[in-house]
């Protein structure tokens, strides 16, 4: 009878609207589009030192079975992670967090994990910067597993628990793969107006661009914001394959006014969890003519690090 009824809370818990709404904020960028980059800690050094800016914002990730890599160094094979690093050395750039929880939605809903989410909550708190949040990221690969109903659930049950928390500086990222074949509705994964903030998209191939769109008309039938969650040229390895990619990649973005965007600029093939996956190296830094195009297009209309950065977010 009680694990009848902690479901029966449980159910009527994560149903219901979520609450507190008027502590969480979209921040979204008031006249052009920010800048974030990730994700690997060297990586994301040899960008700085390279280009010589310093973007709007930085991605990481962490897991909620660990929520490691955010006030520690963490390496799963992906290349270190560590939030605490940037947010110390760079206190005018936001912060764009992906958080993993593949196999891990049934005891987050139960519980399990609630101590985890209080120390996410904590670390966001202490960030005292805009903090985007993508909640299980890429929500409908296959790969993932996601369960829609399930799914939903859990998002709610996070959003629901960092506001308990009172923390009032995260926006919260509703992120599709962008898949082109065998797709479901992505509204069958959609936790509902109320607990998402943004809605966005992997970019990975320009394929992806068509599906995209429909992903983007989708945010303004619901009044969301739309980012570019996470972008690389996957598997190209000429420059002038990258340059292809590249152009693909800007119009899509001029196009349908991205209000943010995050390129990862890593060395794929270095880090063994993607070694196989042979997705090359797709450094802005690498090629002289790619760093060129990067900073012809992003030198003008987007958001950098600035000590009034976060003025240019609405709250």
């Amino acid at each position: 009878m009680r694990s009848f009824l902690i479901g029966i809370f449980l159910f009527i818990l994560t149903s219901h609207s979520c609450f507190a709404q008027s502590v969480s904020h979209s921040f979204i960028p008031k006249e052009g589009r920010l800048l974030i980059v990730g994700q690997q800690k060297d990586t994301i050094s040899e960008y700085l030192k390279s280009i010589g800016v310093v973007p709007g914002g930085f991605m990481v990730y962490t897991s909620i079975q660990k929520m490691d890599g955010l006030d520690g160094p963490a390496d799963q094979g992906a290349g270190i992670h560590h939030a605490q690093y940037w947010t110390s050395r760079y206190p005018d750039t936001v912060l764009q967090i992906g958080l993993y929880m593949v196999g891990a939605l049934d005891k987050t809903i139960q519980g399990f994990y609630d101590a985890n989410i209080s120390k996410l909550a904590k670390w966001i708190k202490r960030a005292k910067r805009p903090v985007y949040l993508r909640i299980g990221y890429e929500f409908d690969l296959p790969e993932n597993g996601y369960d829609p109903q399930r799914y939903r659930q859990v998002f709610r049950y996070i959003v629901n628990r960092l506001r308990e928390e009172g923390v009032d500086n995260v926006a919260f990222v509703w992120h599709s793969a962008a898949m082109t074949e065998h797709r479901r509705d992505f509204m069958d994964w959609y936790p509902g107006d109320d607990c998402v903030d943004w809605f966005g998209v992997s970019l990975f191939n320009p394929m992806q661009i068509k599906t995209a769109k429909e992903l983007v008309v989708l945010a303004r039938e619901h009044q969301k914001p739309f980012m570019v969650a996470e972008s690389t040229p996957a598997g190209l390895f000429s420059v002038n394959a990258k340059k292809e990619w590249f152009r693909h990649y800007f119009d899509f973005i001029n196009e349908v006014d991205v209000k943010i965007v995050c390129y990862i600029n890593s060395n794929w093939n270095s880090y063994s969890l993607f070694r196989a996956q042979n997705w090359g190296d797709a450094r802005i830094q690498k090629d002289p003519e790619i760093k060129a195009i990067w900073l012809k297009e992003t030198e003008n209309g987007y958001l950098l690090s600035s000590s009034d950065l976060f003025s240019k977010l609405s709250r």
